[in-house]
């Protein structure tokens, strides 16, 4: 190492050496799992929180490592200075999907809850993470009963004017047209939902177990 630095002070480069760093696969044969992201989008209220809790817990039962990203953890750290306008939400997004592409490249399972409510915004974060790592699960629940749930007020501080550009009130949230599973979260039981959403990833992450 002595030797590399030497050779870069000399001649005032520093070139990237990527296949020093431990391997993606290595990491995964290691932690005995598959590692991807799964992207939760919806709605606020449709239950993309709630679901992603229950699946991280139930993939930690089963000795699965993984992280969970969502606006409480990711709004008051890393995006803390992003706004809500169109540019920020974008961004927002951005840096989320380059977050949980480094926590892939550690073998890490990543349970990403954002809304992220436009085509384009999601294609983005595909793109970042790459195809074959990116799950796209729709958590659809109808904007009526997404209210009904809203314990924290935000629907009715929305139809009052005080929060502008809130999605599904005065910014539209557009339905995801390809993802890998919708879960109808109106029609389905807390517990139906999670199962659904368990049974669905677990094949995806299983990796000599």
């Amino acid at each position: 190492m002595e030797g590399d630095m030497k050779n870069a002070q000399e001649t005032g480069r520093v070139y990237p050496e990527f296949h020093k760093i431990i391997q993606r696969a290595d990491k995964e044969s290691f932690l005995k799992q598959r590692a991807k992201v799964i992207w939760l989008t919806g709605l606020s209220g449709s239950g993309k929180t709630t679901l992603g809790s229950y699946l991280e817990k139930e993939l930690f039962s089963r000795g699965y490592l993984t992280q969970m990203l969502d606006g409480d953890n990711i709004r008051v750290g890393i995006n803390c200075n992003l706004t809500f306008t169109e540019e920020d939400r974008r961004e927002n997004i951005r840096r989320i999907a380059e977050v949980s592409k480094l926590f892939l490249n550690c073998g890490i399972i990543v349970i990403s809850c954002f809304i992220s409510p436009t085509q384009e915004i999601r294609r983005m974060a595909r793109a970042i993470i790459g195809d074959g790592d990116f799950l796209e699960i729709y958590i659809n629940s109808p904007l009526d009963v997404c209210e009904q749930r809203d314990v924290k007020g935000l629907y009715k501080l929305a139809r009052q004017g005080k929060i502008k550009d809130f999605t599904g009130i005065d910014s539209p949230f557009e339905k995801p047209m390809n993802c890998n599973l919708e879960i109808r979260t109106d029609l389905l039981s807390v517990e139906e939902s999670a199962r659904k959403l368990v049974n669905f990833v677990l094949p995806q992450v299983t990796n000599g177990r």
